[in-house]
């Protein structure tokens, strides 16, 4: 008897996931084709093969652009851990296959996972051709745990201050931001919002240890009202721009939903959203090897050298 129960054939073709997964982080089916490399009616037969193969609904087509149905943000979080493993199965095999190459593991906040952290590695790649890096995108919270137990060498976070029991600098700058759909009350008022009307608002939010989220609870000094709680930004994002509840997100993690017109930031009164992104690591207070240098990228690519 098999092993596997199910039919190894029948399972979902990794590259329409992963465009799937773009369509939900870029905001649009042009934006996340682009960001996967495909043209864009391929884009769209590839996402009409899988909800076919999958027998559900993922994306509204319309005038107006390309959102994701319910269920399809259900499938994006699915597919997200699917990729995952499929990634580490790829990256633990190179390693294998180069094991006298330098190898390097990393865990990421999503923010910075989503979208700082790719671009340090290509440049770290770059100078050290033979490196191999094995990531993890979790929250803050978890990043420190795998920092802590040895699991990463580094970790990349966004918490409002420095985490307890590991050595930290800051690598980057960012800043969150209150958005709403476009048809929001909140779209059409001229005066800002205070932070006492946020604090009464149920909010889109990502789960309790996300550095996104207690950025906001120390901002406002108490905790959120969630309306929901999901597991990345880009089903916040989403979830709002599908004309949910309000959401304060990274302003890295809409920028192009905003571009778009997708979303709208609503100015805030009172509340000072800026915040730190940091690495952090154990051992000795110094790093060292590729650690140090992919640390030495990032702090490179932040303010003042873009």
């Amino acid at each position: 008897m098999s092993l596997y129960p199910l039919d190894m054939k029948s399972w979902p073709d990794l590259a329409a996931l992963d465009l799937l997964v773009a369509v939900a982080d870029h905001g649009s089916l042009s934006a996340g084709a682009r960001s996967v490399g495909m043209a864009q009616p391929n884009a769209s037969r590839s996402l009409s093969r899988l909800e076919r193969h999958l027998g559900v609904g993922l994306v509204l087509r319309s005038t107006a652009g390309s959102t994701l149905t319910p269920a399809g943000l259900l499938i994006v979080e699915w597919a997200r851990q699917v990729l995952d493993t499929a990634t580490r199965l790829a990256d633990g095999a190179a390693t294998l296959a180069h094991s006298g190459s330098a190898g390097l593991a990393v865990s990421a906040s999503q923010t910075v996972g989503e979208h700082l952290l790719p671009t340090w590695l290509a440049v770290l790649r770059h100078h050290h051709p033979d490196c191999t890096a094995t990531v993890r995108i979790a929250n803050s919270a978890e990043v420190v745990a795998d920092v802590l137990a040895g699991t990463s060498a580094v970790g990349f976070v966004e918490g409002p201050r420095p985490p307890r029991g590991v050595h930290s600098t800051v690598v980057d700058n960012d800043e969150l931001v209150l958005v709403v759909p476009p048809e929001h009350p909140w779209s059409r008022r001229r005066r800002r919002v205070t932070a006492e009307e946020l604090t009464g608002t149920p909010l889109l939010t990502r789960e309790p240890g996300s550095g996104t989220r207690v950025a906001l609870e120390e901002a406002l000094g108490t905790p959120v009202l969630a309306a929901q709680e999901l597991s990345s930004n880009a089903a916040i994002r989403v979830g709002v721009q599908s004309g949910g509840a309000p959401a304060v997100l990274s302003r890295l993690a809409v920028t192009e939903a905003l571009a778009a017109g997708a979303l709208l930031e609503v100015p805030l009164s009172g509340v000072d959203l800026s915040r730190q992104l940091r690495a952090v690591w154990t051992g000795p207070r110094r790093l060292s090897g590729l650690a140090a240098d992919l640390v030495d990228v990032a702090q490179r690519s932040g303010p003042g050298h873009r």
